[in-house]
């Protein structure tokens, strides 16, 4: 069945971004808009973040993510190292996040090259997970081929019983990546598709060079 989405449109006039108002570190934009929007848009998870990466079949594939922290150094995540995006990132480590925010008629796109966190920072946060969290990262295999879900929930039940009682130690394939952007995009909304592009982009001596873009 076809359906024609010529008619889907809308005019964004919910806000402005413009070059007299940016700041000179994109991070401090960024903060300012999460918090924006995740104080006054109903956005169920604001920290949801759209990761593509180039993977080993040649292909780009992207996923939704959630942001876990953000620091002047970069984005931090949580993922199986061996799962496909993981494989992916350890072979090629420059990827694209992206962050939509419809409510609020914005969106970001940061480019950068990930790597793995210190293990001490993944130990505390695997530790912070809830208990089913924990266990769910060491039943599944992830990227793998499963037979059904019954395998997968029978694997869950030998752990809780394995590890009743117990602390359950972060498994060494599971831990934080950070991406360290070296280009960020914010893009407004803004009516007749004149829409505002702000680009920040790293230069060698570590400061920011700040342009507009055309819409």
């Amino acid at each position: 069945m076809e359906k024609d989405l010529g008619d889907y449109r809308k005019s964004y006039e919910k806000g402005q971004l413009l070059l007299t108002n940016a700041p000179e570190n994109p991070i401090e934009l960024f903060r300012d808009w999460f918090l924006e929007v995740d104080t006054h848009f109903n956005m169920g998870e604001t920290n949801a973040m759209t990761i593509s990466t180039l993977g080993l079949d040649g292909f780009p594939k992207s996923r939704v993510v959630l942001l876990k922290k953000y620091t002047h150094e970069g984005f931090i995540f949580y993922t199986n190292y061996n799962s496909e995006k993981g494989k992916a990132i350890l072979h090629n480590p420059n990827v694209c996040l992206s962050f939509f925010w419809p409510a609020a008629e914005r969106q970001i796109i940061i480019k950068g090259k990930a790597e793995k966190i210190p293990e001490n920072l993944s130990d505390g946060y695997f530790e912070s997970r809830p208990r089913g969290s924990q266990l769910g990262a060491i039943a599944s295999n992830q990227s793998e081929v499963v037979k059904d879900r019954a395998e997968l929930e029978n694997k869950l039940k030998v752990l809780e019983n394995k590890f009743k009682g117990k602390d359950i130690e972060r498994p060494k394939y599971w831990g934080g990546l950070i991406v360290k952007p070296v280009e960020l995009e914010f893009w407004q909304g803004r009516p007749n598709r004149l829409h505002d592009r702000i680009r920040y982009k790293l230069e060698e001596d570590y400061s920011w060079k700040v342009e507009r873009l055309s819409p």
